[in-house]
């Protein structure tokens, strides 16, 4: 059985801020394991409301079904007691459905449902595919809006009325009348979370529509601005969360913006930066180059100085 209710869960995730710890690779590209094992316990002593193994941040695109089992476990290995684990789940309904009993399996407490492969769905077929991975574990179930997987609120209340184990709407869209939507229709139903890339510029607005949380993926490399940044956040401090944004998060998302793929890439090199370096990149990433680590390296040091 799952440590957390699916009710628990959720209210644990609406509790404060969550992240994407990356996966770890050697120069080879084969996955680390044991650095991985380590970096899970050094992002478990934060404040951190939940970690999402070998999600989006984690490359998940690029791991075998193999390799994902591998680093769910050794997140659950490493995590302190008390800070959840999700795992990935995702491609076609059967491989969704074999990973979620897998990570079941494996002690994991939830499960990210990613956007099926390649394919466009109709509502009803992603209703089909949603009901099948959530019939197929006691594992609590979010959501994940975006791409080829978009949910309006008449599939999400169908699924929330259906599905007794699905607990959250993570956004990748950013579309606000949609949430709203949402929101109005289930309420306290579900957890809405913060999804897009760089969650921080939109945490604010967000906020007002009801979704509490968010993903940051800054928190891998610099969890102590993460964590200070969320709080201002929460307390609706709208001068330092301007002011944070125009020092630090916009002059990182215009090195995120340089080349396709780089919401990953940059929280790589910023790992390095920080003495905390997780390799490089799969393909079909890309790692930053000289110049841009460099203008990386001034955005951390400008964090730094900003929550010493």
């Amino acid at each position: 059985m799952p440590a957390f209710t699916p009710t628990e869960l959720a209210t644990q995730l609406g509790s404060g801020l969550l992240s994407f710890p990356v996966t770890h690779f050697t120069r080879d590209l084969v996955v680390d394991e044991a650095a991985y094992r380590d970096n899970i316990a050094r992002l478990g002593k934060y404040e951190v409301a939940g970690l999402f193994a070998a999600g989006g941040t984690g490359e998940f695109f690029s791991l075998t079904p193999e390799e994902v089992g591998r680093v769910v476990r050794a997140a659950v290995a490493s995590a302190p007691e008390g800070t959840p684990i999700l795992a990935p789940a995702g491609y076609g309904t059967a491989t969704a459905v074999a990973m979620a009993r897998d990570a079941e399996a494996a002690g994991a407490d939830g499960l990210l449902l990613f956007p099926p492969y390649l394919t466009e769905a109709s509502a009803d077929g992603l209703i089909d595919h949603v009901r099948a991975v959530c019939a197929a574990t006691s594992l609590s179930v979010v959501l994940y809006n975006r791409a080829n997987a978009v949910y309006t609120a008449a599939t999400v209340a169908a699924l929330a009325d259906s599905c007794p184990n699905l607990i959250g709407f993570k956004d990748g869209v950013g579309d606000l009348e949609a949430i709203t939507r949402i929101h109005s229709r289930l309420g306290d139903r579900l957890v809405y979370i913060g999804g897009l890339p760089t969650a921080e510029t939109f945490a604010l607005p967000y906020l007002e529509l009801g979704v509490t949380t968010y993903s940051s993926a800054i928190f891998n490399f610099l969890p102590e601005f993460a964590l200070t940044f969320y709080a201002a956040v929460r307390a609706q401090d709208r001068a330092t969360v301007r002011r944070l944004l125009d020092e630090v998060v916009l002059p990182y998302t215009a090195i995120r913006d340089r080349k396709a793929g780089y919401a990953v890439s940059v929280v790589k090199a910023g790992m390095t930066l920080v003495g905390h370096s997780a390799g490089p990149v799969r393909p079909p990433l890309t790692d930053l180059d000289d110049s841009e680590l460099a203008m990386l390296g001034d955005v951390v040091e400008k964090a730094k100085s900003l929550t010493v």
